[in-house]
């Protein structure tokens, strides 16, 4: 499926490029065709003034004739004319041959006026021709019609190499816009697949996870359909089916939380929260717990008022998050702190315990949804994997960082790390 959309993106990127290309090269040829032409034709035009104005019309008895003499090509007195002309033709007013230079043309003119391009001009093979006829005129006379011709080959010559240029290059250039196209609908295709891998995974996850508890409730269903034993038994197995139905509506829960934050909070969830409180908060609803699992609990408050942009539930639920951690897994005597330090621009709170520590090998990936460090045991304590990925995920929401530090057996440590903003009243 992916290699197919990746060859479909590199076809559309090469189809398009290429007709951009193409269109691109086509332009640029017939600008330079016509630039090159333009230019040939007025050196051309420019050449036949210059013949022109050699002609003269002088009065013999009465009688008026065109003498050729003085212009240049046509006459034995003129100046040399250093140009490419091929022929030079002179015809009267009704279009009679009068004098030329070159090739031997027919009597009369029957060329149309202006400029045409000549191929295969004479006998022997010659390069194309472009010819120029105009009429000449004098003080409001005419005095007949100038035909001039020179050799294309400053302009063909060119135009060739012009085209066999762009005719290897273009296929080049197509390879490499191809092979380009390939590799960038690989790398445009490369989240899209990490993306797909990600929803596979999490979706087996989340099928593992629910699979357990469902079990749970079929066979003790079941069990209570039967009649029972004792009403000792009917309860337990109402228990059971209590506790797996819990364990599945928080589960269900955690996975609602990291689809509907999946992308930016609203802005009207924001409100100024001040941080100290907060941890102060949070801290009272925790030492009960604390007390009963005989953890000693300490609390480390911020040195001054410290203000961030943030949902204050949300913010509650990150720390909650890694003080349950915390709590699951530090045994008995153990220590759990909560502390809050300001810093310029940043305000800190760190979650640190005394307990089983996490192996160096599985910190990079804690906070990876259904990630756990020993499976058997944190089914055990109760946790799916989830817990660290909603607190990075929060953490990310509110524009701050969350790093983990740890060793095993010796205790772990949460930081959070959050921007400072002005204090409301400021």
């Amino acid at each position: 499926m992916f290699e197919q959309s990746r060859l479909n993106l590199a076809q559309w990127f090469t189809l398009s490029m290429g007709s951009i290309l193409v269109a691109f090269a086509g332009v640029l040829y017939v600008w330079e065709a016509r630039e090159r032409l333009y230019f040939f034709d007025q050196t051309l035009y420019n050449s036949s003034q210059v013949i022109a104005s050699g002609v003269e019309e002088i009065t013999y008895g009465e009688k008026r004739r065109i003498d050729l003499e003085n212009a240049p090509l046509l006459g034995s007195d003129a100046i040399k004319l250093d140009t490419n002309i091929v022929f030079a033709r002179w015809y009267t007013p009704e279009k009679a041959l009068l004098q030329f230079m070159g090739d031997i043309p027919a009597p009369t003119l029957k060329a149309t006026l202006g400029f045409q391009t000549l191929h295969g001009h004479g006998s022997a093979p010659q390069p194309a021709l472009r010819q120029l006829t105009l009429p000449v005129y004098r003080d409001g006379r005419m005095l007949g019609y100038l035909q001039v011709a020179a050799s294309l080959d400053p302009v063909i010559p060119p135009l060739q190499q012009l085209r066999l240029f762009l005719g290897i290059g273009l296929p080049i250039a197509l390879a490499i816009i191809a092979f380009t196209g390939w590799l960038l609908g690989g790398r445009a295709m490369q989240p899209i697949r990490l993306a797909y891998r990600r929803l596979q995974q999490f979706t087996a996850d989340a099928s593992h996870e629910l699979r357990a508890p469902l079990a749970a409730i079929i066979s003790n269903a079941q069990l209570g359909l039967m009649e029972p034993t004792s009403p000792t038994e009917q309860a337990d197995c109402l228990k059971t089916i209590s506790e797996a139905g819990e364990s599945m509506s928080t589960l269900v829960g955690h996975l609602l939380f990291l689809a509907r934050h999946q992308g930016q909070l609203p802005p009207e969830a924001f409100q100024p929260t001040e941080v100290g409180a907060l941890l102060t908060s949070i801290a009272a609803d925790y030492n009960p717990r604390m007390t009963a699992q005989d953890l000693h609990f300490e609390v480390i408050s911020l040195a001054g008022t410290a203000w961030v942009q943030g949902e204050p539930g949300l913010l509650r639920q990150a720390i909650a998050n890694l003080l349950d951690n915390a709590c699951r897994y530090t045994p008995a005597g153990g220590t759990i702190r909560l502390v809050g330090q300001l810093q310029p621009r940043w305000v800190y709170v760190r979650v640190e315990d005394s307990g089983l520590g996490i192996p160096v090998e599985d910190l990079p990936h804690i906070f990876e949804r259904f990630y756990r460090v020993d499976k058997e045991r944190s089914r055990q304590a109760g946790g799916f994997g989830l817990g660290l990925a909603i607190v990075r995920q929060i953490v990310e929401l509110h524009g701050g960082q969350i790093k983990a530090t740890s060793q095993v057996k010796q205790g772990s440590q949460f930081q959070i790390r959050l921007p400072l903003v002005a204090s409301p009243t400021d």
